[in-house]
């Protein structure tokens, strides 16, 4: 009912040629309130109609008659002057020419645009298709006056020197991003988005750069905390926003080419790169020390050699034997030389022959290399205890076993999700489809559980870990990748295409970079916000005894030697099952 009120009572203005006309005019709207091509060019149609009725420029008119006549509202008061084309300086003999790039004497601006002139550049530029959405900074080659000005004049310089904003208030669009960007809502506000700003990088940069431009930053968080996806030709988030001109200029974004179609985009920074935060490698199982020195590979094949070796004498004895004579070498004699031999400890030579001799001698040379290499290996994971392996890359996480990862939701769309939906490496779709959302605190709980890994930027979980997570000697049970994944160019920021202050702020940009302020700002901000985190909350967690980080040495104790006695157990338990399969042999003959 109500849109069929509203239709009813304003459908006649739409059709009506100076609504019409100053919808045009109107820098957020200009044609996009027009859906079909016809009708956008009845509009054009009509303003250049409007600027025919308009024209009063006069052929062999002389500049100073185009003043006069731009002039005529010179007495009247300021509430009723025209305030389309005000902020064009009046026109004045005072002004003074100055030195152009070439050594031509040209105006530091024009004395006054007629407003007919400006309205017939601005038709032309969307006719010829330069659709702008208010960006005056279009290489524009119209003339003051076709007959007796001829200057040509180029708008993109006239704002390069655009070095004082007179106080002018910017809103600031941002989302929280530690060490970046962090603010705090304001407890007088409920609804606005206006928020307080903390120390961070982007904030210090804004408060320099409006020292130094003249302006007063209004810093407003994004609802969604989004940075901004592209759905349908229009962008969500602080993206978005810049895109329908609701603001002047972002925090942090990544670049894509998508968004650089539709907002001005100013590196400030070196990007972060994704890192993946596991669980800190412990050490190995202690009792596994004795056979960690040789793969599983070389065991086995330590374990077919010796019977190998001891099935090869005895046959060589018995078809001597067989053909000499002599005595017979029993086959778990052979065997036991073959073990024997491999520990220092060989018993009596079983060979009866010449060619016997000749393998127990290069078995012997064998036994040493092996034994050799086994006490060397043995010696140094029994003095450095082994650690698990590290999770450094996407290749990593994939081949673990039954292992799971995820992400934060803020940090999960925009430019991050676009990384991982549109890459073609299979290891990167394949963490793509295995992805989890949820905050950091609790995933870093789930990390504490194993199994699990967390993707998120390295600058940002730092932070996070070192505040909460870590304890006054500098332990830790987080590991964070050393390997990051780089996911962006470089970070920057979004400005609204054709805002004046963008060349400004570029110039400033690479004089603190530069100069390697931005680089000092970084650590001293994480510094410092770490420090007053574990201040406030008297932070000091409890690490896990095996993740701390032990420098002094230690001997060898029963946790370090403790393979040998389970060995030690083992061949005792063996040694009685023997002893009673024996006697069960033994009775069952005697009663035979």
């Amino acid at each position: 009912m109500l849109l069929d009120s509203v239709k009813k009572r304003l459908d006649r203005y739409l059709e009506m040629r100076d609504v019409q006309v100053a919808a045009f005019l109107y820098p957020r709207f200009r044609l996009d309130w027009l859906s079909l091509q016809e009708q956008k060019d009845q509009v054009l149609a009509y303003v250049k109609e409007m600027l025919e009725e308009l024209e009063v420029v006069h052929e062999g008119s002389t500049m100073d008659k185009e003043c006069e006549k731009d002039d005529l509202a010179e007495g009247l008061p300021e509430s009723k002057r025209p305030r389309l084309f005000s902020f064009i300086p009046k026109c004045s003999s005072k002004l003074q020419n100055h030195q152009g790039s070439e050594g031509t004497t040209v105006p530091p601006f024009p004395p006054r645009i007629h407003s007919a002139t400006m309205c017939r550049l601005l038709v032309n530029t969307m006719t010829e298709g330069k659709h702008c959405r208010g960006d005056l900074s279009v290489q524009i080659t119209g003339h003051w006056n076709d007959n007796t000005y001829k200057t040509v004049f180029n708008i993109p310089k006239a704002r390069a020197d655009v070095w004082n904003l007179m106080g002018r208030t910017l809103r600031v669009v941002s989302v929280p991003y530690f060490p970046y960007m962090d603010y705090v809502r304001r407890p007088d506000v409920k609804i606005n988005s206006s928020v307080v700003a903390r120390d961070s990088l982007d904030w210090r940069l804004i408060t320099e750069f409006s020292k130094r431009l003249n302006f007063t930053p209004d810093l407003h968080a994004e609802p969604d905390r989004y940075f901004g996806d592209e759905r349908g030709g229009q962008f969500t988030g602080m993206i978005g926003q810049l895109q329908r001109e609701e603001t002047d200029f972002s925090t942090i974004i990544g670049p894509t080419p998508g968004r650089l179609k539709v907002v001005n985009y100013l590196r400030t920074y070196p990007s972060d790169v994704l890192v993946i935060t596991s669980l800190k490698p412990a050490r190995l199982p202690a009792h596994l020390a004795l056979i960690r020195p040789f793969s599983g590979e070389v065991w086995l094949s330590l374990l077919v050699g010796v019977v190998a070796w001891g099935v090869t004498v005895w046959v060589l004895q018995r078809v001597w034997v067989w053909a000499a004579g002599g005595r017979v070498a029993e086959f778990s004699t052979t065997l036991l030389y073959g073990w024997g031999a491999l520990v220092d400890r060989p018993p009596s030579d079983p060979s009866v022959s010449a060619s016997g001799q000749m393998l127990v001698g290069w078995w012997l040379v064998f036994c040493l290399i092996i034994s050799t290499g086994f006490r060397s290996s043995l010696i140094a994971h029994l003095t450095v205890q082994g650690k698990s392996s590290t999770l450094d890359t996407f290749q990593d996480l994939v081949n673990q076993d039954n292992w799971r990862w995820g992400t934060e939701p803020w940090l999960y769309n925009g430019a991050a999700l676009e990384y991982f939906a549109k890459h073609t490496d299979p290891v990167v779709n394949e963490i793509y489809r295995g992805m989890e959302v949820m905050v950091a605190d609790k995933a870093l709980e789930k990390i504490k559980r194993g199994g699990f890994s967390l993707i998120d930027f390295k600058n940002y979980i730092k932070v996070v870990v070192a505040s909460r997570y870590t304890d006054s000697k500098g332990n830790t049970p987080y590991y964070i990748s050393s390997n990051g994944i780089s996911v962006f160019a470089a970070f920057g920021w979004g400005i609204r295409q054709g805002a004046p202050f963008y060349r400004p702020f570029q110039t400033l940009m690479t004089r603190l970079e530069d100069a390697g302020i931005i680089e000092h700002w970084t650590v001293e901000v994480i510094d410092q916000r770490v420090k007053e985190n574990r201040q406030s909350a008297d932070l000091d967690p409890t690490v896990p005894e095996d993740t701390r980080e032990k420098s002094r040495e230690l001997p060898l104790g029963l946790n370090h030697l403790q393979g040998a006695f389970y060995l030690l157990f083992l061949g005792c338990t063996l040694a009685a099952v023997i002893l009673l399969a024996e006697i069960l042999a033994h009775i069952h003959y005697r009663y035979e």
